[in-house]
């Protein structure tokens, strides 16, 4: 089950829910999620590997594509919103290192 996190843009202020964990909205709505979500070149790709693997690349993708969505944000100006309830959860699921964790180091 995904969980939600916000993000926020750094340089515009702007926050944006992002989900870590299995996309069920991926495995029942396929290549539209990415279409949705404005990544028209994702969406144009995930359309290609779902007409070859007649479908199962929609399973496959399920388990990846909320991991891989956020990681294309956050090096894209985006970060984990640190007042967010699920800020650590997140940070532990696409492997970024907490404050605290860089300030002891």
């Amino acid at each position: 089950m995904a969980t939600a996190v916000n993000i926020r843009h750094a340089s515009s202020g702007m926050v944006e829910k992002g989900y870590v964990g299995f996309s069920w909205t991926y495995l029942f709505f396929g290549f539209f999620v990415p279409l949705f979500r404005g990544e028209l070149g994702v969406g144009a790709l995930h359309i290609l590997f779902s007409f070859l693997t007649c479908g199962f690349w929609n399973l496959i993708a399920a388990f990846i594509y909320n991991r891989q969505y956020m990681k294309r944000k956050l090096t894209n100006g985006w970060a984990l919103d640190q007042t967010d309830a699920n800020y650590n959860l997140a940070a532990m699921k696409l492997g970024i290192a907490a404050p605290q964790e860089i300030a002891a180091t």
